[in-house]
């Protein structure tokens, strides 16, 4: 068991080392490098727990690790990312500049914030265990990395094709959701039948075909949809 438990936590830390990586790429003006870097993290921080339960192998400091790296990988580095594109929606000036920093820009700082927020409320909430209570951070992370990869496929990655206060829109929106009482749905299935599982399903099937007609255009649709989905139809 000595090396065995380690094995989850080694692979949260990859799930944090992912989350810096992506904050170094965003200083560096690559955001798309930044976004796999956040999906990659997304993969780390599924294989961690799923490892844990495959194992047998938990460990006091596991819950606490994850949640640190979550901060990192589906917080700080997401508002890297909205930084990035908010700047670059102001074309060639910058609103309330100081120096080479953006005042404005900075609300997107707020993504990391109530990240924070939501999981220290996740880690002393025990009703969260088949459903969310909240927007869960990695879904968040991955629409704002979803955004410059879809500006990349569409060729228009680096020129102002965000309106600066709508992005500022998106990002009081998610911190509102991120906190928030409406419950949002899981993957998590006791069975894997339709009934009592139908919204489960129905966003998977629109998940996969919107990837398959749409490639990465899709990703910002398939969460948003995920979103309205467990607003309007998840209880």
């Amino acid at each position: 068991m000595g090396l065995r438990r380690h094995i989850p936590n080694t692979i949260t830390c990859c799930n944090l080392l992912s989350g810096c990586f992506s904050i170094l790429f965003s200083f560096s003006g690559m955001p798309v490098a930044a976004a796999i870097m956040i999906f990659a993290a997304g993969l780390f921080d599924f294989l961690d727990g799923f490892t844990a339960r495959l194992l047998d192998a938990h460990s006091p400091i596991g819950g606490d690790l994850d949640s640190l790296s979550d901060v990192v990988s589906f917080g700080v580095a997401p508002g890297f990312i909205m930084y990035h594109l908010m700047c670059e929606g102001m074309g060639d000036h910058l609103l309330w500049p100081l120096g080479k920093v953006s005042l404005f820009a900075c609300f997107a700082f707020l993504l990391p914030v109530f990240s924070a927020v939501r999981l220290a409320k996740f880690n002393v909430d025990t009703r969260q265990t088949t459903s969310f209570i909240g927007l869960p951070t990695p879904p968040m992370a991955i629409f704002m990395a979803s955004l410059p990869l879809a500006f990349w496929q569409l060729g228009v990655l680096g020129q102002p094709v965000l309106n600066p206060y709508l992005c500022l829109g998106v990002v009081l929106l998610f911190s509102v959701m991120m906190v928030c009482n409406r419950p949002f749905f899981s993957f998590k299935m006791k069975k894997a039948t339709w009934k009592g599982n139908e919204v489960k399903w129905v966003f998977l099937i629109i998940a996969v075909l919107g990837l398959a007609i749409f490639q990465l255009v899709a990703l910002p649709f398939i969460l948003l949809s995920y979103i309205l989905m467990s607003v309007l139809f998840y209880r």
